[in-house]
């Protein structure tokens, strides 16, 4: 190690207040983020006692919603630029104004998703699969939970927010609570308890749909009766101009346009996979799920990246801003080595809780010592373009990245190892790891080069 990489290890150690917000922030939400996966792998192993094809189903409908998802974080992701600036500049009607912006986006956006599902459910899933049966369970899912979608656009908006400001504990409290109910739900209308018919996927629906009108609603009713900035009225959120939205619209923008682009490209991946076959989705899905399961403690850091990084810029402290993005893709880095090894020395355990073909269970091994091997590399991009790009107001470059990894590369060697070189899923998967091997290779000279610091307050305040 040498002396400048000893000074920096030394001074991570050291330096109290960074350790404090850190662990103020990573960890309630990586507690969040685990509540949130651990009910994906109870749902995934909930359905998968029905059988595959509802595991598909459930998966493609799943893969809607994912779009879905995404487009919230990144109108979410993009107001909380502005948001944690502002909130390092302790500019509170900015940040209610940013809030309400939010809010309209994602009304928008909801009333969309939402009604072309209800209308479209069987164009949907048709998309991704043709099995008659599989059709029948996902267009049965999505009819119910796409109703949950407007109470999840909510919830993602005020707990982004709290973030933003400094507050994770409550969205990480609310949320157990609603993934407490989402479960207990799932069991009992799944499988037909306590006097209720069984309902299968519909009952799984239905238990989300519940649960988030229960997040939404413990959500809001602490925000208003606790007070505090994000307690705001009509008028305080929806006092902006045209002139703000057309400012905050440069970085806002390519926040939802990387995250549709990443949405998309996954979606592209699913559409490869099916053309392999019903047992290679459900492969997919099921190892997806674990991954994201090992994937949440990053989620928090880079979460908590963006928000440490935005109030430094936002404070003018633009040195802090930068040392703290060189912290955090070194921590992102340890943990990925890690949590790779972690996962490597479990999947042989994990994959035996789902009832599946031995087909399936040797491929979905393989897939998660592929997975494993490339942990590090995942986490590191994870942190780089959620917490370090957006954090530091690099919304443009970050979408730039990611179109050119995931479009130019990772997706067509997708297509290209499942369509014409007709290799098995396990293998596929790893043809697009090349994707984050491109990606690393980019973003570290990005963040070398300090051009990712922009104080975005500036060109709206």
């Amino acid at each position: 190690m040498s002396s400048q990489s000893y000074s920096f290890f030394i001074s991570l150690i050291k330096d109290k207040n960074f350790k404090n917000n850190l662990l103020k922030l990573a960890l309630p939400i990586t507690i969040q983020n685990f509540l949130t996966s651990s009910l994906n792998m109870i749902d995934t192993i909930i359905i998968g006692r029905l059988g595959e094809k509802e595991i598909a189903a459930v998966g493609i409908a799943n893969q809607y919603y994912f779009l879905f998802n995404l487009l919230i974080l990144g109108i979410v992701g993009g107001c909380g630029i502005f948001i944690s600036q502002f909130w390092g500049k302790r500019d509170l009607d900015h940040i209610k104004k940013f809030l309400g912006l939010g809010f309209l986006g994602l009304a928008i956006l909801s009333a969309v998703f939402t009604l072309v599902a209800l209308i479209f459910p069987k164009q949907i899933v048709l998309i991704f699969n043709s099995d008659p049966m599989v059709i029948e369970h996902g267009v049965n899912f999505l009819r119910i939970v796409s109703l949950s979608y407007i109470f999840t656009a909510i919830s993602f908006n005020y707990a982004c927010a709290s973030r933003c400001v400094g507050k994770a504990i409550v969205p990480m409290i609310v949320s157990g609570i609603a993934v407490l109910i989402n479960a207990i739900l799932d069991i009992i209308f799944v499988f037909g308890y306590l006097g209720l018919p069984a309902m299968g996927v519909k009952g799984a629906a239905l238990a989300t749909l519940i649960a988030r009108i229960v997040e939404v609603t413990l959500m809001i009713i602490y925000i208003y009766r606790t007070g505090g900035v994000l307690a705001a009225s009509l008028k305080e959120m929806f006092n902006f101009d045209f002139k703000l939205v057309k400012n905050s619209s440069k970085i806002i923008l390519p926040v939802v346009l990387n995250e549709a682009c990443w949405a998309l490209g996954n979606i592209a991946y699913v559409v490869a996979y099916g053309t392999i076959g019903t047992e290679a989705l459900a492969t997919v899905q099921i190892t997806s799920n674990i991954q994201n399961l090992f994937m949440v403690i990053n989620l928090g850091v880079a979460n908590a990246a963006s928000v440490m990084i935005g109030n430094a810029i936002g404070a003018c402290e633009e040195s802090k801003g930068k040392l703290y993005g060189r912290r955090f893709a070194f921590i992102s880095i340890s943990l990925g080595i890690i949590m790779g090894a972690m996962l490597a020395i479990s999947s042989p355990f994990i994959i035996n809780f789902f009832k599946v073909s031995p087909v399936v269970r040797t491929s979905g091994i393989y897939i998660l010592y592929i997975i494993s091997a490339t942990m590090f590399l995942k986490m590191f991009n994870t942190v780089f373009a959620i917490g370090i790009l957006q954090g530091g107001g690099d919304s443009k470059y970050s979408f730039k990245l990611q179109m050119a990894t995931l479009w130019v590369i990772g997706v067509p060697l997708a297509f290209i190892g499942a369509l014409f070189l007709k290799l098995p899923v396990h293998m596929v998967v790893a043809l697009v790891c090349i994707q984050e091997v491109v990606n690393i290779s980019i973003a570290i000279p990005r963040l070398l080069s300090n051009k990712w610091v922009r104080n975005v307050t500036e060109c709206v305040a």
